[in-house]
């Protein structure tokens, strides 16, 4: 009798007491994470009342589209989206070409020099960026790319940190590949292109993210090298906001900002798959 109570006598709940606290964990971070970006969704809605009210609410008692309306009246917010497309998908693909022909080198092909050069290049990223921006800009200024596409993206061309994160990628592939084509008759070109780029897709992908990201959201670049309200970008653009004493139309830049992020989240969605199925298939091609 005493063995069948004991089989009959109930377990303590240990058994979903750990997955609970940790899906309640996981809620809270992902809520604390998300915080920001609910309240710009929130503060993008409200009226210009509520905006400046205190103490303030987080849920608008009032939900509004003037903000939305004013960021397009007041402002080129058309061009300046498509001046971010142009300048961030620009950068972007010369840094894709130029990073991953430098990084193929360094990586695949043997040559006096070539770890002082990859020292000199990993050094580089020491500098910060504001010590070379008045340089940069004397450059551009000469050529006469001010409030030019040409000196928005050209500077950018090319980036230490891309050269490095490829190289390295390219350094984890096989050799046998690169051989197996060299005994075929294959140019170095030709291995770079037909070898190389097809398994390096999940890195080239990554860096494209990265580097798209970076430029759109980037502030002081468009901002130094534009002085025309219609070469600027969501991000120059929505300073020209700043009314006088600078007072600060916070409804109208969540407003913007909201709208800045939604390119963003679409190519993240769009290229997520892609990234996922390159990752699976590398080394099998």
């Amino acid at each position: 009798m005493t063995t069948i109570a004991r089989l009959r006598r109930p377990r303590p709940p240990r058994h979903w007491v750990v997955p609970a606290l940790s899906f309640a964990g996981m809620i809270v971070v992902t809520l604390l994470i998300l915080l920001p970006v609910i309240i710009i969704v929130f503060t993008a809605f409200k009226p210009v009342a509520e905006v400046n009210a205190y103490p303030p609410s987080l849920v608008p008692g009032t939900w509004t589209f003037d903000n939305f309306t004013r960021i397009f009246s007041e402002l080129p917010f058309a061009r300046l989206i498509g001046n971010s497309f142009v300048f961030a998908g620009g950068v972007t693909l010369c840094a894709l070409v130029f990073d991953s022909l430098v990084a193929y080198v360094l990586a695949r092909i043997d040559f006096r020099g070539s770890r002082v050069l990859l020292i000199v290049i990993v050094a580089s990223l020491m500098i910060p960026f504001q010590a070379t921006l008045i340089p940069i800009y004397q450059l551009v200024a000469q050529f006469g790319w001010v409030n030019t596409f040409a000196g928005l993206i050209i500077p950018r061309a090319a980036d230490a940190f891309g050269i490095f994160f490829l190289r390295q990628f390219f350094v984890s592939l096989p050799r046998d590949l690169d051989n197996a084509a060299r005994i075929d008759g294959a140019s170095e070109f030709r291995i770079f292109r037909s070898i190389v780029l097809p398994n390096a897709v999940p890195a080239l992908l990554t860096l494209g993210i990265f580097t798209f990201v970076n430029n759109w959201n980037d502030l002081l670049w468009p901002l130094v090298f534009t002085t025309q309200s219609e070469m600027g970008t969501i991000t120059s653009g929505l300073t020209l906001l700043t009314g006088p004493s600078g007072i600060v139309p916070y409804g109208v830049m969540m407003a913007g900002s909201l709208v800045a992020v939604v390119p963003l989240a679409i190519m993240f969605l769009v290229v997520q798959r892609r990234f996922i199925e390159s990752v699976a298939s590398t080394g099998l091609k």
